[in-house]
């Protein structure tokens, strides 16, 4: 799943590569994904000139000098990819975008369609659901330490399932939620009423330090020669997904525990606690 570092990468690279570009055809060529009727986007896009790229929590949003805004939530397999016209087109392609004065093609691929597209009109995000009921974006500036304290506050249950609530913070996903925690030292299986506010404080540190620290390292995969194919190769990671190998901080086994079809990883040595100063067995 594409978390922020992913998708701050494909923002930038996207905002160097594409904004001014015409789209000159447009293909919908699996219809779940669209939230937007497809037709829709195939009559009024062409023609259209892709603006400023951004991103909120886990949305990349395709500004266009029309006004309009192209959202897209990749959800759990949608990948992005920006590629010459030339290259096979994957079986799962749901979009492709022909732009003028260019060989290369904008494309989103979702193996298992469960992305979502949608085609906005003007500052009208709100009528994306859950707009406007999930909480700011973790990069956003408003949240500053306070913020972060005053919201996390309002929760309860383990601390991993709380950082990864859209509701609470956008952006955070299962693999880099495993990081911020190893960054902080911090057991997922703690609950957050057991943290103290320093511990609070600790983790909002720990999150912009692993989103500074993962987004040039998941960009250097990801873009290749001007071109961008997205494939999740997270090899930079410190403890996702690597039970049984020695923590990088104190050399200890990597746990690795798969709960509601969500694998955790983390160091007991290095994050101890958890509930009544235990976790679930390996």
């Amino acid at each position: 799943m594409p978390e922020i570092p992913e998708l701050e990468a494909i923002r930038g690279f996207f905002n160097e590569h594409l904004s001014g570009s015409v789209i000159a055809t447009v293909e919908t060529r699996i219809p779940p994904v669209f939230r937007t009727p497809a037709k829709e986007l195939r009559d009024t896009l062409p023609g259209d000139t892709f603006g400023e790229i951004g991103r909120h929590g886990k949305f990349l949003l395709f500004g266009l000098t029309s006004g309009r805004t192209l959202a897209i939530n990749p959800m759990l397999t949608g990948r992005f990819q920006y590629i010459p016209a030339k290259t096979r087109i994957a079986a799962k392609a749901c979009l492709v975008m022909g732009l003028v004065g260019t060989d290369d093609q904008l494309r989103y691929v979702d193996d298992r369609l469960m992305g979502k597209v949608y085609l906005v009109p003007g500052e009208q995000l709100a009528l994306i659901p859950n707009w406007e009921s999930n909480g700011p974006d973790l990069l956003d500036p408003a949240l500053d330490e306070e913020a972060w304290v005053a919201r996390i506050k309002k929760y309860r249950g383990a601390i991993k399932n709380v950082i990864v609530k859209a509701e609470f913070v956008q952006g955070i996903g299962n693999a880099y939620s495993d990081e911020i925690l190893w960054e902080a030292r911090i057991n997922p299986y703690t609950t957050r009423t057991e943290l103290t506010e320093s511990d609070l404080r600790s983790l909002y540190r720990a999150a912009k330090t692993v989103m500074a620290w993962a987004t040039p390292l998941a960009a250097e995969r990801m873009i290749k020669d001007g071109s961008l194919n997205y494939e999740e190769r997270r090899d930079f990671v410190r403890v996702h997904r690597r039970g049984g190998e020695p923590c990088p901080r104190c050399g200890a086994a990597i746990s690795e525990i798969t709960a509601n079809q969500r694998i955790t990883s983390f160091c007991r040595q290095c994050q101890p606690g958890g509930p009544s100063g235990a976790v679930p067995p390996r």
